[in-house]
């Protein structure tokens, strides 16, 4: 299953190819790729437990850009 998120306050294409790379590790993402000019994030998940790779990508972003935010 693929879905699209909004991300906000994301603060350069740096961060972005970060975050990208840091979700690339993320055990249930099959495949992910963060835009920081359109200000979104695809994910194509592996397993359908969304919500628990979603709080972990949460916390990934967190860790790398503490104002972030990711929206449905």
């Amino acid at each position: 299953m693929q879905k699209i998120y909004k991300i906000e306050n994301l603060d350069c294409a740096n961060c972005a190819a970060e975050l990208e790379n840091a979700l690339h590790d993320v055990k249930g993402i099959a495949d992910v790729s963060v835009s920081f000019m359109n200000g979104t994030m695809r994910i194509e998940f592996a397993d359908e437990d969304m919500a628990a790779v979603m709080t972990e990508v949460r916390r990934v972003a967190e860790k790398i850009e503490p104002d972030c935010e990711i929206f449905e």
